[in-house]
């Protein structure tokens, strides 16, 4: 999606829910790309309240941003499971959680070299230029279902805390 179609969506659902009574709304993220996107439909989403508001002292609609793999103990686990390679794009850990959604999908490709290199993107033509095979300093020959199933039950365990948490402020 182009980011204003993202932060469209967004912000159509998020008025829809307020106006069925939501005053929260937990975002789930799944893909670094979208990180900033989600941000600045965070910032129409709030506009549309503090300008839509019909003067009362409601509370205002209030949205959680939170990225599945910043959960708390996720990327330990991650960095536990993979030491060496885990990389920031195509991961081995991003891999088994696909692997283990998705067994009967499993590929074992010959990746060269074994680790991806690095370095900064600024657009996708630049992405699909430095990094063809779409890994960034990862290798995920790694990647395991049985370590996407402990990887999903951490990231399960951290968003159940996390949400009611949130739901309770």
């Amino acid at each position: 999606l182009r980011p204003s179609t993202m932060i469209a969506a967004m912000l159509d659902w998020a008025q829809s829910l307020a106006r069925h009574g939501f005053e929260r709304i937990y975002w789930l993220n799944g893909h670094g790309g979208n990180i900033a996107t989600i941000n600045a439909a965070f910032s129409e989403i709030y506009h549309g309240v503090t300008f839509g508001s019909d003067g009362s002292n409601k509370q205002p609609l209030r949205c959680a941003l939170r990225n599945w793999w910043e959960i708390a103990g996720v990327m330990d686990l991650c960095r536990q499971l993979f030491p060496v390679g885990e990389g920031s794009h195509a991961t081995p850990s991003e891999v088994s959680v696909t692997y283990f959604a998705y067994p009967e999908a499993i590929k074992h490709v010959a990746m060269s070299p074994k680790i991806a290199p690095t370095g900064p993107i600024h657009d996708a033509e630049e992405y699909r230029r430095c990094f063809p095979d779409g890994r960034i300093g990862s290798d995920p020959s790694q990647a395991t279902p049985e370590a996407g199933e402990k990887i999903v039950a951490a990231a399960v365990k951290g968003v159940i805390a996390e949400f009611r948490q949130f739901a309770a402020t």
